[in-house]
């Protein structure tokens, strides 16, 4: 068995990696490959199906994903065919370095009950994008909308499972209580938001 660590890597260098440990096998055997996001599951499952062979995955934590390619006996003789060199196809990596802040629990001045019903849409109308932003920030009263009891959590939850970072202020979620009742993502300071969002292609404050 040959295990390959694509953590971090992004297409399609898990889908190269994996190929070159099924040719380094020399014959039928195992390879288990590790990567971060769904979406080179989904790349890696798909070369195994082309090529015939058996695939599975599992999701061992939050970030970290294990497929695991069975290689029958003939497939040494597949690999050494001449055949066309192709490119990798890859899923698009649906999304886009445009990070989204959210600083309060609800959206927009006037009627707190309206701007936590606007926020709920938001979040989501976010999940249903065909490109999605890279990072969701939370910090002031919008960590609470990471926290048990939010309205969001699913919908979070289900961004995060696309590959979106999901991060809340630890400064802000001890401020107000909230330290023990995270649910999704992780936490970060305000280094890291300040990094992040200097890096962004664009930012997004609704």
């Amino acid at each position: 068995m040959i295990q390959v660590n694509a953590l971090g890597d992004a297409c399609p260098i898990p889908v190269v990696k994996t190929k070159n440990a099924i040719k380094e096998l020399g014959g039928s055997g195992v390879v288990e490959t590790l990567v971060d996001n769904e979406i080179a599951v989904q790349n890696l499952t798909k070369m195994a199906n082309q090529k015939g062979y058996r695939v599975s995955s599992k999701k061992l934590s939050d970030r970290q994903y294990q497929v695991t390619m069975e290689i029958g006996e003939n497939a040494a003789d597949t690999q050494t065919l001449p055949t066309k060199a192709e490119p990798e196809a890859c899923i698009p990596d649906a999304r886009e370095n445009t990070v989204v802040v959210i600083a309060s629990a609800t959206m927009g001045e006037g009627d707190p009950e309206l701007g936590r019903l606007l926020m709920k849409g938001y979040i989501y109308a976010l999940t249903q994008l065909d490109i999605l932003p890279k990072t969701l920030l939370f910090y002031n009263g919008g960590a609470a909308l990471t926290c048990e009891g939010s309205a969001s959590l699913e919908d979070l939850k289900s961004l995060e499972a696309q590959g979106v970072q999901i991060l809340t202020c630890g400064t802000c979620l001890n401020h107000y209580g909230l330290t023990d009742r995270l649910k999704v993502g992780e936490v970060t300071n305000m280094y890291v938001i300040a990094e992040t969002m200097a890096g962004a292609a664009k930012i997004v404050k609704p």
